[in-house]
């Protein structure tokens, strides 16, 4: 049954439901998979093993008994900041080893429900802080593609091992790109939705006023099909929103006859890899040909974005890393005085770029700069919102590159942060103005895959997802398989 490793989530639904396979037999090829190629991927913090057993045992009666969800029996994989009971919630930070939450992040509870299969939780740089993976108090996630070039990042665990066909679905997380940047270095899709269309409650919390939740699959279809199952109004998340839910498969097929693309000149930077810029510029000849019109738009504050994130970003999490002090919960290094305590625990806890963004954000926040920082980044990203609102009133999607590059191999940029903070540039101006944003693959650099997104109105991920589907399916990029098994020895299914 190893050929179940490849098909899509989909896929999937249809031959459970049908029942030409077994949820157990979905979960033992993906677990057979993960132990045939984890050791190389790294891709998982915590394999559920026994959990992913028990889940696919009640998901096949759930199918028996003609109550399956979307999700039911589906091997999804969980980035390991959602809360879990049964499994350790690390953040990837030493400073929560072994740590068991008390409760299930919502979306965790939402697949549960569902008897969705958790194969494990998966590897993120420490408190979803890094473009590549490499930020992870326990190990290095390799990309499927080349395993000594990195998966991305912050959700680089997630998107790897929807890569290396470990899972068929993953989640993650995105702040300023940590689904969309590694869902274009590995080649899959990824899906930012509006801010407030999925809960955050259990989310181990960086930004929060920029993280959202969202899936990482090997199609678009997949992508809407997990969207539509972890979406809804939340009690527990008082930043989730109350607007109905669509059926976010429904909307895709067809052309895109009628459907304005804005392209914006501000994407196209210095530093930016002209291979990728000329797979960008093929893309949306392709979208063109698909009946798409193509609308020029400006951006003019998009080039701020990038100088403001860093404002905004690190002030809030130098607000919410301070609850793990050493006394609470998770690691706790105990002094003569509550002082040294924190300054033990936390200085030994947690890793450079995490301490790097706290320093940041406690300066930005500090009397004398938190007008002249962070207010100031606030009133830009105001701006930023406007430059989108005013572009939507002529366009319905936006089409950029979701990164300048494709991925660069592990330890290229650990010691030089500003080049690591530029992977997210193209991503991070939707995060600022809260609306969606969905990675497809778009081609190939030195056998490395690049990426093409597509931004929308609030809260209006069909249409997003609707004009990813038609160029996905309008192009060969998303039948390409990472050439992994060849790379290991492994033998693959044709």
């Amino acid at each position: 049954m190893s050929e179940l490793i490849y098909r899509t989530a989909t896929e999937l639904r249809d031959l459970l439901d049908r029942g030409e396979v077994s949820a157990v037999d979905v979960t033992e090829a993906h677990l057979a998979r993960v132990q045939s190629v984890e050791s190389h991927v790294n891709a998982f913090i915590t394999v559920m093993d026994d959990v992913a057993r028990a889940q696919a045992r009640a998901a096949d009666e759930r199918i028996r008994n003609g109550s399956a969800g979307p999700l039911t029996g589906i091997p999804v994989g969980l980035k390991d900041i959602l809360c879990t009971v049964d499994a350790p919630t690390t953040a990837g930070s030493r400073l929560l080893e072994n740590y068991i939450s008390p409760y299930d992040a919502t979306v965790v509870r939402m697949l549960r429900e569902q008897d969705a299969v958790f194969i494990g939780k998966t590897n993120t740089d420490e408190f979803a802080m890094g473009s590549s993976t490499e930020h992870s108090a326990y190990k290095t996630t390799g990309n499927p593609w080349d395993l000594n070039h990195v998966p991305g990042g912050s959700s680089g665990g997630s998107a790897a091992a929807v890569g290396a066909h470990e899972v068929a679905v993953s989640l993650g997380s995105d702040t300023g790109g940590s689904i969309r940047q590694p869902a274009g270095f590995c080649g899959v899709v990824g899906l930012k939705p509006t801010y407030g269309r999925v809960s955050r409650y259990g989310l181990i919390a960086f930004a929060s006023s920029l993280d959202q939740i969202g899936p990482f699959s090997r199609t678009v279809e997949d992508a809407a099909l997990v969207l539509g199952a972890v979406s809804g109004k939340d009690h527990c998340d008082s930043t989730s929103v109350e607007i109905d839910v669509p059926d976010y498969r429904a909307a895709l097929g067809g052309d895109l006859t009628g459907v304005r693309i804005g392209v914006a000149d501000e994407y196209q930077i210095d530093g930016m890899d002209s291979r990728v810029e000329g797979l960008f510029k093929r893309g949306i000849e392709d979208l063109e040909r698909l009946g798409a019109e193509i609308v020029p738009i400006s951006l003019p504050h998009t080039e701020h974005a990038l100088a403001t994130y860093y404002i905004v970003a690190p002030a809030e999490a130098s607000a919410n890393l301070a609850r793990f002090d050493g006394v609470k919960y998770g690691l706790s290094i105990r002094e003569d005085t509550l002082l040294d305590t924190y300054l033990r625990t936390r200085g030994e806890g947690f890793g450079a770029e995490v301490k790097r963004r706290i320093m940041l954000g406690t300066y930005a926040l500090s009397s004398g700069y938190y007008d002249a920082y962070y207010v100031q980044a606030q009133k830009v990203r105001t701006l930023i919102k406007r430059d989108f609102d005013e572009a939507f009133e002529k366009v319905d999607v936006i089409a950029a590159p979701t990164s300048p590059t494709v991925s660069f191999e592990k330890g290229a940029r650990t010691d030089d942060p500003i080049q690591m903070y530029l992977s997210d540039v193209f991503t991070i101006p939707a995060n600022m103005a809260g609306i969606p944003g969905v990675a497809v693959p778009c081609g190939f650099v030195d056998g490395l895959p690049a990426s093409l997104q597509f931004m929308g109105r609030a809260f209006d991920e069909a249409t997003i997802l609707r004009v990813a589907h038609a160029y996905e399916q309008g192009t060969e990029w998303h039948a390409h398989r990472p050439p992994l098994d060849e790379a290991l020895g492994l033998a693959s299914p044709s």
